[in-house]
């Protein structure tokens, strides 16, 4: 009988992909996140909700170490990668965002036709020997962000010359061009319409298939519809982590329940 719960808990550990202990986060003498653990599974969507201002875009970036590029920025506790420390000083934080990409709130292409926003990663990480597997790459990450079909007789034209969706779902293949294993996504669709959402919400169920995905959304509806798993933070601390039903049909904390009911937020 205790082999059988020794083996049981192997699996689950193997299936940890991110495992933060104890971070808290300062931005000089704001302490924006206050001690929080979490373990965030492989091959999963796991969304973070909470008020405005309450810390979960902030957590989100200290994954690949994001807030490094804010001065007044200090982040203490652990945060580990497959059982690797990505804060020890030997981590290149470049070589880490390859690893783990990025989608920001607003749409960001580069001012660079549609191949070369796909392309950039890539090149500068020598992840292609030639043209020709560049081209593979660059077509496999477009095909991957649900797009291919509507860019391919057109790689040469701006990637700011298409629509906001249509843009968010370039700036997804340009983030899994690096062939990263975690996908970052901060409020992803909060600037598009809602049909542009809902290609973007069928993209991130798809991609749970090959990637961690942690994504930030201010929309409950959406944290409903997309991920298995669900944070909830507020003023700064994890309050509740769980099954993503469970959050929101038996919320064991009284102000997870007060936020999904709408009495704060």
């Amino acid at each position: 009988m205790n082999d059988m719960r020794i083996t049981e808990r192997a699996v689950d550990l193997s299936e940890t992909k991110i495992s933060a202990r104890n971070v808290q986060v300062f931005y000089g003498d704001t302490h924006a996140i206050k001690d929080v653990s979490v373990d965030i599974a492989d091959k999963t969507v796991t969304a973070f909700i909470g008020p405005s201002g309450c810390g979960k875009s902030t957590f989100l970036r200290c994954i690949n170490r994001m807030n490094d590029t804010i001065d007044t920025a200090r982040v203490t506790g652990d945060i580990l990668i497959d059982g690797e420390d990505i804060y020890d000083r030997r981590v290149d934080p470049v070589q880490l965002r390859a690893k783990v990409g990025m989608v920001f709130q607003k749409p960001n292409p580069f001012p660079k036709s549609i191949y070369d926003n796909v392309a950039y990663g890539p090149r500068i990480h020598g992840l292609a020997r030639n043209k020709v597997e560049l081209d593979e790459i660059v077509e496999r990450s477009l095909r991957r962000g649900a797009i291919w079909d509507e860019v391919k007789d057109r790689l040469d034209a701006p990637g700011t010359g298409l629509s906001g969706g249509q843009q968010q779902r370039l700036c997804i293949a340009r983030a899994v061009a690096t062939e990263p294993e975690i996908l970052l996504m901060d409020e992803p669709c909060s600037a598009l319409d809602p049909i542009a959402t809902a290609q973007v919400e069928e993209l991130i169920d798809e991609l749970r298939r090959n990637y961690s995905v942690v994504i930030v959304t201010h929309s409950m509806q959406q944290a409903a519809r997309v991920s298995q798993k669900t944070a909830f933070f507020h003023l700064g601390h994890l309050v509740e982590y769980g099954e993503t039903g469970q959050i929101f049909t038996t919320p064991r904390d009284p102000r997870t329940e007060s936020y999904i009911t709408g009495r704060i937020g």
